[in-house]
Protein backbone atom coordinates (compact mmCIF):
# COMPACT_ATOMS: atom_id res chain seq x y z
CA UNK A 1 0.00 0.00 0.00
CA UNK A 2 1.31 3.42 -0.91
CA UNK A 3 1.07 6.37 1.42
CA UNK A 4 0.12 9.68 -0.13
CA UNK A 5 1.01 12.73 1.88
CA UNK A 6 -1.13 15.79 1.71
CA UNK A 7 0.63 19.07 1.28
CA UNK A 8 -0.37 21.80 3.64
CA UNK A 9 -0.64 25.31 2.25
CA UNK A 10 2.49 27.32 2.86
CA UNK A 11 2.40 30.69 4.56
CA UNK A 12 2.05 33.60 2.16
CA UNK A 13 5.49 35.03 2.97
CA UNK A 14 7.20 31.73 2.17
CA UNK A 15 8.41 31.66 -1.43
CA UNK A 16 9.80 28.49 -2.90
CA UNK A 17 11.51 27.75 -6.18
CA UNK A 18 8.82 26.83 -8.65
CA UNK A 19 9.41 24.65 -11.66
CA UNK A 20 9.21 26.48 -14.94
CA UNK A 21 11.04 29.00 -17.03
CA UNK A 22 14.11 30.66 -15.55
CA UNK A 23 14.82 27.88 -13.08
CA UNK A 24 17.70 26.20 -14.90
CA UNK A 25 19.43 29.29 -16.19
CA UNK A 26 22.96 28.15 -15.27
CA UNK A 27 23.38 25.46 -17.94
CA UNK A 28 21.87 27.77 -20.55
CA UNK A 29 24.36 30.53 -19.73
CA UNK A 30 27.25 28.04 -19.70
CA UNK A 31 26.24 26.82 -23.14
CA UNK A 32 25.97 30.36 -24.46
CA UNK A 33 29.41 31.25 -23.06
CA UNK A 34 30.90 28.11 -24.62
CA UNK A 35 29.39 28.99 -27.98
CA UNK A 36 30.67 32.57 -27.84
CA UNK A 37 34.16 31.45 -26.75
CA UNK A 38 34.31 28.80 -29.48
CA UNK A 39 33.21 31.37 -32.02
CA UNK A 40 35.97 33.68 -30.79
CA UNK A 41 38.60 31.01 -31.31
CA UNK A 42 37.23 30.26 -34.76
CA UNK A 43 37.17 33.95 -35.72
CA UNK A 44 40.75 34.38 -34.51
CA UNK A 45 42.09 31.35 -36.34
CA UNK A 46 40.35 32.21 -39.61
CA UNK A 47 41.59 35.84 -39.45
CA UNK A 48 38.09 37.23 -39.79
CA UNK A 49 37.54 40.96 -40.08
CA UNK A 50 34.54 40.89 -37.74
CA UNK A 51 34.42 43.51 -34.98
CA UNK A 52 33.41 40.74 -32.56
CA UNK A 53 36.70 38.89 -33.07
CA UNK A 54 38.52 40.74 -30.28
CA UNK A 55 35.97 40.39 -27.46
CA UNK A 56 35.03 36.82 -28.35
CA UNK A 57 38.68 35.75 -28.58
CA UNK A 58 39.45 37.40 -25.24
CA UNK A 59 36.56 35.46 -23.72
CA UNK A 60 37.99 32.27 -25.18
CA UNK A 61 41.49 33.00 -23.87
CA UNK A 62 40.10 33.41 -20.36
CA UNK A 63 37.28 30.83 -20.38
CA UNK A 64 39.10 27.81 -21.84
CA UNK A 65 41.88 27.56 -19.22
CA UNK A 66 39.50 28.69 -16.45
CA UNK A 67 37.12 25.82 -17.24
CA UNK A 68 39.94 23.28 -17.15
CA UNK A 69 41.36 24.67 -13.89
CA UNK A 70 37.89 24.96 -12.35
CA UNK A 71 37.24 21.29 -13.05
CA UNK A 72 40.41 20.40 -11.19
CA UNK A 73 39.33 22.37 -8.11
CA UNK A 74 36.16 20.50 -7.24
CA UNK A 75 36.81 20.59 -3.49
CA UNK A 76 36.59 24.37 -3.12
CA UNK A 77 33.43 26.35 -2.53
CA UNK A 78 32.01 27.92 -5.71
CA UNK A 79 33.25 31.49 -5.19
CA UNK A 80 36.81 30.40 -4.37
CA UNK A 81 36.76 27.99 -7.28
CA UNK A 82 35.73 30.69 -9.78
CA UNK A 83 38.23 33.18 -8.42
CA UNK A 84 41.10 30.69 -8.44
CA UNK A 85 40.20 29.43 -11.92
CA UNK A 86 40.16 32.96 -13.33
CA UNK A 87 43.50 33.81 -11.69
CA UNK A 88 44.98 30.57 -13.00
CA UNK A 89 43.68 31.29 -16.50
CA UNK A 90 45.28 34.72 -16.53
CA UNK A 91 48.54 33.25 -15.20
CA UNK A 92 48.51 30.52 -17.86
CA UNK A 93 47.89 33.06 -20.61
CA UNK A 94 50.77 35.19 -19.33
CA UNK A 95 53.12 32.21 -19.12
CA UNK A 96 52.30 31.16 -22.67
CA UNK A 97 52.84 34.71 -23.96
CA UNK A 98 56.11 35.05 -22.01
CA UNK A 99 57.35 31.71 -23.31
CA UNK A 100 56.51 32.62 -26.89
CA UNK A 101 58.19 36.02 -26.54
CA UNK A 102 61.30 34.50 -24.96
CA UNK A 103 61.71 32.03 -27.81
CA UNK A 104 60.97 34.68 -30.45
CA UNK A 105 57.96 32.70 -31.69
CA UNK A 106 55.22 35.20 -30.86
CA UNK A 107 52.12 35.25 -33.05
CA UNK A 108 48.52 35.81 -32.11
CA UNK A 109 47.44 32.68 -33.98
CA UNK A 110 50.10 30.62 -32.20
CA UNK A 111 48.95 32.01 -28.85
CA UNK A 112 45.37 30.90 -29.45
CA UNK A 113 46.56 27.44 -30.52
CA UNK A 114 48.88 27.15 -27.50
CA UNK A 115 46.15 28.17 -25.04
CA UNK A 116 43.79 25.68 -26.69
CA UNK A 117 46.37 22.89 -26.48
CA UNK A 118 47.23 23.57 -22.83
CA UNK A 119 43.55 23.79 -21.88
CA UNK A 120 42.70 20.51 -23.60
CA UNK A 121 45.74 18.81 -22.08
CA UNK A 122 44.85 20.04 -18.59
CA UNK A 123 41.21 19.05 -19.08
CA UNK A 124 42.20 15.55 -20.18
CA UNK A 125 44.67 15.12 -17.33
CA UNK A 126 42.08 16.17 -14.77
CA UNK A 127 39.27 14.20 -16.32
CA UNK A 128 41.13 10.96 -17.00
CA UNK A 129 43.34 11.00 -13.88
CA UNK A 130 45.83 8.40 -15.12
CA UNK A 131 48.00 8.53 -11.99
CA UNK A 132 45.08 7.68 -9.70
CA UNK A 133 44.04 4.80 -11.93
CA UNK A 134 47.57 3.38 -11.97
CA UNK A 135 47.80 3.62 -8.18
CA UNK A 136 44.43 1.91 -7.75
CA UNK A 137 45.46 -0.94 -10.04
CA UNK A 138 48.77 -1.33 -8.25
CA UNK A 139 47.15 -1.36 -4.81
CA UNK A 140 44.62 -3.98 -5.95
CA UNK A 141 47.34 -6.28 -7.31
CA UNK A 142 49.79 -6.03 -4.46
CA UNK A 143 47.36 -5.45 -1.62
CA UNK A 144 47.67 -2.55 0.70
CA UNK A 145 51.33 -1.96 1.43
CA UNK A 146 52.22 0.29 4.32
CA UNK A 147 55.57 1.90 4.72
CA UNK A 148 56.77 2.42 8.28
Amino acid sequence: MQTIRLKTPSPEGDERARPGPGRDLGPLLAGAATTVAGTGALLALTDSGSPLRGPFTLLFLIAAPAAAIGLALRGLDPFARVLTALAGAVALDMLIAQGMLATHRWSWRGGVVAVTAFSILLLLLVRLRPVERILKRTSRRTGKIRSS
